[in-house]
């Protein structure tokens, strides 16, 4: 019998943490060896048994959730989940949790319908999943190969184009899709372009209200312009447009004008937004023009996008075993044959815009 991932469950709600407890007992790969409701409380069991996953909140008394995770992080790391139901206000208290080492962050279910509670398994379940095979700073327990679940493909938002006609243009964009370790990875590589770099069109596995907060940071580290996308934002050089959480974000043309479509629809590959919606959206309507970019996360989302997009004429890169979190996404798409270049992270953006020229 395969090992299952161990997680200790850290919130002040005592129906929270039953709620958490039963989700992610639910799943066969994984099981709950403790809850506590603070980190006081957590810090103790630890010292008992050390789980393979944390899930955290943020706002709890005694100890605010962000404070516990950096002591874990210089102490004892640990792979963390953040799940917490922040405000708008409080995004961005989430995005320096990702700074400080938290693997996810996820947002708290709320009994809204079936399909929601569901969907909330599902993220949930495997954001711990992602997180336990994730690499920490310092080396943790390997953990077993995952079961995949059945999946929804790119099929059910976008079905596959029948041949690709494109005319050339001098305009070339970029797509590029990340999930674990995608916050710190698409940091790196977008600080490092000019301000007149290609437009480019991103999918990082983000709830709502995360997004905008990440783009809103990265807009000002970066030299070019970043925001979340909205439905018909064009795309254009110097910009990057980050796919909103839980939308689904497709590149669409229009005679020689790029721009974004954004919509709901089911799960692809188990996330919405779909890095292989947003790639074979860009095989269809950007063939040759566009580049392709698959970067570090857990699964296979992009994978098959990115060699839709390679057989459509497009240059397509994968991020490194090396320099990735999780080595699961670029890994998939280097075994589908579907990446021109396999680069280390700090070498992406200039061989991109090496190409692009």
């Amino acid at each position: 019998m395969k090992k299952k991932i161990r997680v200790l469950i850290v919130d002040d709600s005592a129906v929270v943490r039953q709620s958490l407890a039963e989700i992610v007992n639910s799943s066969p790969d994984l099981e709950v060896i403790d809850t506590a409701s603070d980190p006081y409380v957590a810090a103790t069991k630890i010292r008992k048994e050390v789980p393979d996953v944390i899930t955290l909140d943020i706002e709890m008394p005694r100890m605010d959730g962000l404070t516990f995770l950096k002591k874990i992080m210089s102490q004892h790391p640990i792979p963390v989940v953040i799940i917490s139901s922040l405000t708008a206000k409080g995004t961005e208290t989430a995005i320096r949790a990702l700074e400080y080492g938290a693997v996810e962050i996820i947002t708290k279910p709320q009994m809204y319908s079936k399909d929601f509670i569901h969907e909330s398994k599902v993220r949930i379940c495997e954001a711990i999943k992602g997180a336990a095979n994730a690499r920490v700073k310092r080396k943790i327990k390997a953990t077993p190969e995952i079961q995949v679940q059945p999946k929804y493909t790119a099929d059910a938002v976008l079905p596959p184009a029948i041949k690709h006609s494109m005319i050339k243009t001098t305009d070339i964009v970029v797509s590029a899709g990340a999930s674990t370790g995608g916050t710190e990875a698409l940091t790196v590589f977008l600080k490092a372009l000019p301000p007149d770099s290609p437009g480019i069109v991103i999918v990082q596995h983000m709830p709502e209200l995360f997004t905008k907060s990440f783009a809103e940071r990265l807009n000002e580290l970066c030299k070019i312009t970043v925001k979340e996308a909205v439905n018909g934002d064009t795309v254009i050089r110097g910009r990057a447009l980050i796919a909103p959480g839980n939308y689904h974000t497709l590149l669409k043309r229009s005679g020689a004008k790029y721009y974004v479509e954004v919509k709901a629809g089911p799960f692809v590959n188990r996330h919405r937004p779909s890095v292989d919606v947003l790639f074979r959206s860009t095989a269809r309507y950007a063939g040759a023009n566009s580049i392709g970019i698959i970067m570090t996360g857990m699964g296979d989302d992009g994978a098959k996008g990115l060699l839709e997009m390679k057989v459509a004429g497009a240059k397509t890169i994968a991020q490194d075993e090396k320099s990735c979190i999780v080595f699961g996404m670029p890994k998939e798409a280097i075994k589908l044959n579907a990446a021109d270049k396999v680069l280390p992270l700090d070498k992406i953006a200039s061989y991109m815009i090496s190409v692009a020229h």
